[in-house]
This record gives C-alpha cells, sequence and structure tokens, in this order.
C-alpha cells in the first residue's frame, strides 16, 4: 500500500511540481511599444459586401503626398478585432508612413461591421476581403498604382485564397500565418500553452489532444466544423503574384518551421519566406535588442517589397 502511495505522489510531483515552479517564477513581462488609435490619422469609412448582404466599416490610413500610392488590405488574425489593436496599428501607421495607403476593416461581427465570423468559414471571411478590394478600385480620392493584401496570423489562410479569386493583385503578404490545417495549429499551440503553464514535454504533447478538443467541440464547435481541416497549400500552389511570407522561429501560435519547410517544398518562384531569429508570433524585436511590437526590420522588409511589387 505505501508503495503505490510513493508511486502517486511521484507522478504527481513530476505532473505538477514544474507547473508551480512556474507560476510562483513567471517570465518578466515585456513594455512592448506600440501605435496607439490617437496617435494616427484615419478615415472612417463604410462599404458592402454585396455577395453576402453585410455592410461593413473599417479605417483607412492615407499617406501625405498626391500620389499614385501602392495600397494594402489587411486580413485579420483570430477572434473580434478592436480599432485600438496595437499590432495592426503599428504596422499601418509604417506603411502610411512610408507612402502605402492601408485599409484596416473591422471584421465581421466587430466594430461597426455586420454579420459574424463565429459561424463564418475562411471562404466567407475572403468575401469581405473582396469587397474592401472593390471599395478600393471605386474610390476617386487619391490614385493607386496597384492594390495588395496582407493576412495577419490567420489571415495568412485566407490571403491565398483571396489571391485566387480575385484578378490584378499586386502582391501578398502573409505575416506569421500557418501553413497548416486549423486542426493542425490549434494542436501545436495547445501545447505550447502548456509548456508555458510548466508542463513537461511528453505530458504537454498528450494533454494537448485534450485541450484542443475541448476548444473545437465545446468552446467554438461551429466555427471550427466549418474550418478544421481547411488546408491553405493548393492555395499557395497557384499564387501568381509576388508574395512575401514572414515567420518567427519562436512562435508558439503557429508551427514557423513545419510551415516554412511546407511552403518551400512547393518551389513556387513567386514566394519569398522570411524567418526571423528570436520573434515570436508577433514578429517583436529579440530580447535584449528592443521592445518594438513588431521589430523594424520586419516592417521595413514589408514596406520595401510592397514598393517593389507595387509600384514597378
Amino acid at each position: 500500500m505505501k508503495r503505490w502511495i510513493l508511486i502517486t505522489v511521484l507522478v504527481l510531483a513530476v505532473l505538477f511540481v514544474p507547473v508551480l515552479v512556474k507560476q510562483i517564477l513567471p517570465p518578466e513581462p515585456r513594455p512592448f511599444e506600440r501605435v496607439a488609435l490617437a496617435d494616427t490619422a484615419y478615415l472612417e469609412i463604410s462599404f458592402e459586401n454585396r455577395t453576402q448582404d453585410l455592410a461593413l466599416g473599417g479605417l483607412l490610413f492615407v499617406p501625405e503626398g498626391d500620389g499614385p500610392f501602392p495600397a494594402a488590405v489587411v486580413i485579420h488574425g483570430s477572434g473580434t478585432s478592436r480599432r485600438d489593436n496595437g499590432w495592426y496599428l503599428t504596422l499601418a501607421k509604417h506603411l502610411q508612413d512610408n507612402g502605402i495607403v492601408v485599409l484596416l476593416p473591422d471584421k465581421r461581427g466587430s466594430e461597426h461591421s455586420e454579420g459574424d465570423w463565429r459561424t463564418s468559414s475562411f471562404e466567407d471571411l475572403a468575401t469581405d476581403t473582396r469587397a474592401a478590394i472593390d471599395y478600393l478600385r471605386a474610390q476617386q480620392e487619391f490614385p493607386l498604382s496597384g492594390i495588395g493584401v496582407i493576412g495577419m496570423s490567420q489571415g495568412g489562410w485566407i490571403a491565398p485564397l483571396v489571391a485566387k479569386e480575385v484578378n490584378d493583385l499586386a502582391f501578398l503578404v502573409s505575416m506569421v500565418g500557418p501553413m497548416v490545417t486549423p486542426r493542425e495549429q490549434l494542436l501545436y499551440e495547445e501545447n505550447y500553452n502548456l509548456r508555458q503553464l510548466g508542463f513537461l514535454p511528453g505530458i504537454s504533447n498528450v494533454l494537448a489532444y485534450v485541450g484542443s478538443a475541448n476548444v473545437r467541440h465545446l468552446a467554438q464547435p461551429k466555427l471550427y466544423e466549418l474550418i478544421v481541416d481547411y488546408n491553405p497549400m493548393p492555395y499557395w500552389q497557384v499564387v501568381s503574384i509576388d508574395s512575401l511570407v514572414l515567420f518567427g522561429a519562436d512562435d508558439t501560435n503557429v508551427p514557423s518551421a513545419e510551415s516554412a519547410k511546407r511552403l518551400m517544398a512547393l518551389n513556387n518562384p513567386h514566394i519569398r519566406v522570411k524567418t526571423y531569429e528570436g520573434s515570436g508570433h508577433a514578429l517583436e524585436s529579440p530580447r535584449g535588442l528592443g521592445n518594438s511590437l513588431i521589430r523594424i526590420e520586419a516592417l521595413d522588409e514589408i514596406s520595401g517589397f510592397i514598393h517593389g511589387a507595387a509600384d514597378n
């Protein structure tokens, strides 16, 4: 009897002592530098998704000068979008300051946009991006040299789908977008969530199946029913416009190494892939080298790429 008690105590210690230590000694939070909405100059806009009969809203960031300007439509990541999200605003302001128009829509079901992203497939969300592109094409306030899309995180799943459906896009940018299915991505993310709580490798791998199943079947069943096995690779295979794909080597949300491997295996000459060492899912500055929410090298890479693709 005592032997079994000892075994039980040892098993519990292996399972939970690392977790307790992790909670007692959490990593020091970083004070990231990000752009606030009050720091920007923008126009509030509205437009229609006539395909699905939705009224959509958003923010339009227009550079100073006469143009013509390249323009980028941002495709949101997962969850509800907020206009004060510093990640999107940091990118938008950098591009605006570097002569690029940015249309940052309100994701459907968020802020001033109708609809519900929780019951929408990636194909549904792609129609919102197409509507934003149509808005830019129809406006006559400033001349444009070309229009492209920037898919951020989950938006990287949607961006190549849009590129397949929209003629004459000038460029495509995927910022930390997965090249695996949502089922694979969720399992990867849950595993790292458990690791961050202190669970040891191996144990976290097993428990991740439970955690990801909970998200798929209990937390967001309708959404994952629509997207769980979506495979982006057939869309990337046929991309025929200049495309830039950026990953963070330390990303705990997206399996960046596996994603880069799958993308490179396509041997698509239109796609440029770059992985930033020391950055996670935000492409933040590496520790000890500043606290920019998005590292300046990545911002410069995106703005330079857009000008090269749209202005030539």
